[in-house]
């Protein structure tokens, strides 16, 4: 039986959608990082993704060219990791998540939010005994602080640990941790049952009183596995913990590192869209013309692409700010609040343009168009970045 293809071959790959020049203000080392980037995802990436994700299956071989990019370990200094600038930063994780969603956000678990915490909250012995091997990705990390219970509340969190002899005993439940099943160190948060202060462990695996399970009938991110870890008296000894983790505060820290970096996700995701509307419309003919060729369509593909650069330029002027030392976290979060949801709409009309094909993976709009919801939701809903920056501009909190 022969399987049918699409006529439409080139539909995921990249297209050019720079039209305020900010090419010009890449280094030549910044930009031969975005072209590798590009071409591992235009010729490894989208060839193989669709069936993985499909099947909501880990893509290995995809994961295991990271490091072979040199993509592993953000900005941290020294230990073997990328050591990238903000902008470099951002590009690649644009262009992951312009092939998929979820390779992009394996790297920004096991780089943006594990090897971050070791870097920002271990000390000098912690960071040289774990991020060597995480930046050849020989061990693996996940990131684990929400709860079943407290998502938004994250502050709030219930997980304990107990000072017993010269280590510390954990208890509780953690929710949506990517990567829980298969990391090697997992950075876990709990409230010390004597002070109450948050403090970050990093519980090596496999561990007794450890178990973690797949969380099933997710429709997005799908070829990346959350999971639902229980933490059933774990011990840790004292050397796993983090040696400037002492505060919820120094938890916070971490994640406003991310805040960014989900802004250039969304971009990846709404390029995708943008590019598989684009290169659809002037090749798919109904009414015997291209679909380019009417009026209301080009109006739709101009409006997406207003909306795609206006995304480029918040993300170009975080980094900008960031190189400065200047972005804090409520730019930060203006930033992925915009982003966010400016592609979940670019996406929405990318697929409503390819019609019934628009929800067939092979079209290269559909798995975008559900991994958003992912990246709108993770490090902090679009509820939550708004009223961060509303507390910011009326000098108000209306949450805790």
């Amino acid at each position: 039986m022969t399987t049918p293809t699409t006529p439409y071959t080139e539909l995921g790959e990249a297209l050019g959608t720079d039209f305020f020049s900010v090419r010009d203000q890449f280094t030549d080392e910044q930009w031969q990082l975005f072209m590798d980037t590009r071409r591992f995802v235009d010729t490894e990436v989208l060839t193989d993704i669709n069936d993985y994700w499909e099947r909501a299956e880990l893509p290995w071989h995809l994961f295991r060219r990271l490091p072979e990019l040199g993509v592993v370990g953000e900005d941290i200094a020294g230990h073997g990791a990328a050591e990238m600038s903000p902008l470099a930063l951002g590009l690649v994780h644009m262009e992951l998540h312009r092939g998929d969603g979820s390779l992009g956000t394996f790297l920004g678990v096991h780089a943006g939010l594990a090897m971050k915490a070791i870097d920002m909250c271990g000390s000098d012995e912690q960071k040289q005994r774990w991020l060597p091997s995480m930046s050849t990705m020989d061990k693996l990390g996940a990131f684990a602080l929400t709860e079943p219970q407290h998502g938004s509340d994250s502050v709030a969190l219930e997980t304990t640990a107990t000072r017993d002899g010269d280590g510390w005993v954990l208890h509780g439940s953690k929710r949506w941790i990517g990567n829980g099943t298969v990391a090697d160190l997992v950075v876990v948060w709990a409230r010390d049952t004597d002070s109450g202060d948050v403090l970050g462990f990093v519980v090596e695996t496999p561990a007794e009183g450890y178990s973690a399970t797949v969380i099933p009938g997710k429709v997005s991110l799908r070829a990346l596995w959350q999971a639902d870890i229980s933490l059933d008296g774990v011990r840790v000894p004292e050397e796993n913990c983090l040696a400037h983790a002492r505060t919820f505060a120094d938890c916070a820290a971490v994640l406003a590192t991310t805040r960014s970096t989900c802004a250039w996700m969304a971009l990846g995701h709404a390029t995708a869209g943008y590019d598989a509307a684009l290169r659809y419309a002037t090749t798919r003919e109904q009414f015997g013309k291209p679909l380019a060729s009417f009026q209301l369509v080009q109006d739709r593909l101009v409006k997406m692409l207003a909306d795609l650069t206006g995304m480029q330029l918040y993300c170009m002027q975080t980094a900008r700010l960031a190189e400065a030392g200047k972005l804090s976290p409520t730019v930060a979060g203006l930033a992925k609040m915009h982003n966010t949801r400016t592609a979940r709409s670019i996406l929405s009309e990318a697929r409503d343009l390819l019609g019934g094909n628009g929800i067939l993976l092979e079209h290269h709009v559909v798995r975008h168009w559900a991994d958003i919801e992912s990246i709108h939701t993770f490090e902090g809903t679009e509820t939550i970045q708004t009223l961060i920056v509303g507390r910011d501009i009326t000098g108000i909190s209306a949450f805790a």
